[in-house]
């Protein structure tokens, strides 16, 4: 994410980096995280894999026990648990990219190939404000993913070959999908029965079709939304090959996104971790609520004012409340000035290079008689 938001990190005291050893097949061991942690002045936890552990709790004892930061040595989804305990306590957070993917250190700009490089941002670091998501209670820092979207996030072969593992896991799972139907509310928008839901911190860039690749930013106080529907395994599989997709919702939305079921419990992914929530499932963004520290020089840092191609389209529209039935375009509605006189614009399901009419500001909006029509 850009530099423009950072600001220098003044030294911690005490900080307190929880380390998962078993994380990324064992990368906390092999470059010696806690030992090099130690070395900066952390108090190091190791977390015992033969243990049924609380982490949550264990940052909260940490933190009343005069910790000034806390950090994570581990995947996503040990970062998102002690990321909401920082949060919450209004510390700093350090992300020690030890696990497999590690998407949120991506967005991040951090050195993946060498995790223990971001221990330097305890003494040569900026912070930053980023957002934080929750499902129910459960705080996400990547997505929470519904359906074949469960399945697909969780494959390996995803980050090599988006469109091939999408035709090969998407049209398996719909062929054999006995779980609860789905609904996903978020505004006005009501997508009715999809297949895969994915709802993230912050939208994905608007390249990649399943909403894996990086986000341009981790502050714009919006969920990025993706549901999908398809009739068939094979009209899916159909699509997917020819790049077409209709099929697809995609919108950025401040607004909470409720995923309901007609089951008390649903199974999800929460950042890569199999869980299961009660239903309906409300899906939020904390603005700004996670102060992270990162190294002040780091190789994935974007520079100031950087955006995707097409991402200026999806900041737009960060409330989609229609989808026509008739075409694969997407209606947008634009998040200032809502008692604007506005004219339509279709906003293609990608959120690039989209043509069609705007208000005199250049800013799309959904027709008036189509405020109420839901997407299916």
């Amino acid at each position: 994410m850009s530099e423009s938001a950072s600001r220098p990190a003044t030294g911690a005291r005490r900080p307190y980096l929880i380390v998962n050893p078993r994380s990324g097949g064992g990368k906390a061991g092999r470059f010696r995280i806690a030992e090099r942690a130690r070395a900066f002045g952390a108090q190091v936890f190791l977390i015992d894999p033969s243990l049924r552990q609380d982490l949550a709790a264990v940052a909260r004892r940490a933190v009343d026990d005069g910790a000034d930061l806390l950090g994570v040595a581990g995947g996503d989804g040990t970062q998102a648990l002690v990321a909401a305990v920082a949060a919450e306590s209004g510390l700093p957070f350090v992300v020690v990219p030890a696990g497999t993917r590690n998407h949120f250190a991506m967005d991040l700009g951090l050195n993946r190939e060498d995790p223990s490089a971001a221990l330097e941002a305890l003494t040569d670091g900026v912070e930053l404000r980023v957002d934080l998501g929750y499902a129910g209670d459960r705080a996400f820092v990547d997505n929470v993913s519904f359906g074949a979207y469960a399945a697909l996030v969780q494959d390996p072969a995803y980050r090599e070959d988006k469109i091939g593992t999408m035709v090969r896991i998407l049209p398996e799972y719909l062929a054999r999908h006995e779980g609860p139907e789905l609904v996903v509310g978020a505004g006005l928008l009501t997508v009715d029965r999809p297949d895969a839901v994915l709802v993230s911190n912050n939208p994905y860039q608007v390249d990649d079709p399943a909403g894996l690749g990086r986000r341009a930013q981790l502050d714009s106080g919006l969920l990025g939304v993706l549901a999908a529907r398809a009739e068939t395994p094979a009209e899916t599989a159909a699509r997917l090959r020819g790049g077409q997709t209709h099929g697809l919702t995609r919108l950025a939305t401040p607004d909470d996104v409720v995923i309901h079921a007609d089951a008390p419990v649903v199974p999800v992914g929460l950042d890569g971790e199999a869980v299961t929530l009660p239903t309906p499932v409300r899906c939020r963004i904390s603005p700004r609520t996670l102060r992270v520290w990162v190294p002040r020089h780091r190789p994935g840092a974007v520079p100031t004012g950087w955006r995707p191609p097409g991402w200026a389209v999806v900041r737009r529209a960060v409330s989609f409340v229609g989808r026509s039935h008739s075409s694969d375009g997407l209606m947008a509605v634009t998040p200032t000035d809502p008692n604007a006189a506005h004219r339509c614009q279709p906003v293609s399901a990608e959120g690039a290079d989209a043509r069609g009419t705007e208000d005199a500001a250049g800013r799309p909006c959904p027709k008036r008689d189509d405020r109420s029509r839901r997407a299916s």
